[in-house]
């Protein structure tokens, strides 16, 4: 049988500009495209502009909402580069897509001077996963050009960091759905007092960064508990690596179906945004679930 959980209030719309809204009505689908070397699922796939592009184009086809470009890889042990470098990589592909398709495009940064030049390019959101902490200018840049901004947890910079499968000494947290859940509300507020307007913020429980597989699976257990704070949640699960402890499969790219397992569960908890490689593949399981559950509120129980 099917039974509703308590009521919650799910944000309707996410505010990405002076004058452009994002309904969240309907699974709203981020497809990654990192223009890097060393990304763990897609480095130097799409280092090439024209390349980047075509694969932009298909992930509009397939039903992305919105394009997530990177041109840092932020994998567990990865290497800082500079601003300069970042911008080479991704203004160039957010000029070309911005001129063939006209989608929602995100810069993946935490650096103020690159997310600045990814919005003189086109970008209407900034997908920080430092929530601002890496660079003290990221939040009133956001407040002065009223874009879109996500604010993701994450407990170590990647330097300092290890895939969730892999650590000699597990992340300590008292309680890390609470923890977490704390973390993003203060770093909201500090965004709000800079100058962000509420509606603008989406924040990101940051799966994989900094969590063991355990806790990533209590954090993905717990996605009403973040619904249930006001803000949108980006649900960001896609071919990581606590998906592969559990489903036996070593392979990222070959991690399509338990990502899709916690897309559909995060869905019927409420959460309406999804940073995904597989556009096609979470397209259909999430039209499908939302059939089964159109406001995504309903939980499968025993009779």
């Amino acid at each position: 049988m099917m039974t509703f959980q308590h009521d919650i209030t799910i944000a309707s719309a996410w505010q990405v500009g002076t004058d452009w809204f994002l309904p969240l009505d309907q699974p709203r689908l981020m497809g990654v495209l990192n223009v890097t070397p060393d990304s763990f699922s897609d480095g130097g796939q799409n280092m090439n502009p024209a390349r980047a592009v075509g694969r932009a184009l298909r992930m509009i086809n397939e039903g992305a909402d919105i394009i997530d470009i990177g041109g840092e890889s932020t994998r567990p042990g990865a290497k800082r580069i500079s601003d300069a470098q970042q911008i080479d990589r991704t203004v160039p592909v957010i000029e070309e897509l911005h001129r063939h398709a006209d989608v929602l495009i995100s810069i993946d940064t935490t650096r103020a001077k690159v997310a600045e030049a990814a919005l003189d390019a086109g970008a209407k959101i900034i997908n920080d996963v430092a929530a601002g902490r890496d660079d003290e200018s990221m939040l009133s840049l956001a407040a002065s050009r009223h874009c879109g901004l996500v604010l993701m947890h994450r407990l170590h910079p990647p330097g300092e960091d290890s895939y969730s499968d892999r650590y000699h000494e597990a992340p300590q947290y008292k309680d890390v759905v609470a923890e977490v859940s704390d973390f993003l509300n203060r770093r909201a507020l500090e965004a709000i007092k800079a100058g962000v307007d509420p509606a603008s913020i989406v924040i990101d429980p940051g799966l994989g960064f900094g969590k063991t597989v355990e806790q990533n699976y209590r954090l993905i257990a717990h996605g009403t508990d973040f619904v249930e704070g006001g803000y949108p949640v980006l649900s960001g699960a896609s071919r990581k690596s606590f998906i592969g402890t559990i489903s036996d499969v070593e392979v990222p790219a070959e991690r399509v179906f338990g990502s899709l397992a916690v897309s559909v569960a995060h869905w019927l908890m409420g959460v309406r945004l999804f940073r995904v490689h597989d556009v096609a593949q979470h397209a259909q399981a999430l039209a499908v679930a939302r059939k089964i559950a159109p406001n995504g509120r309903e939980i499968p129980t025993s009779p």
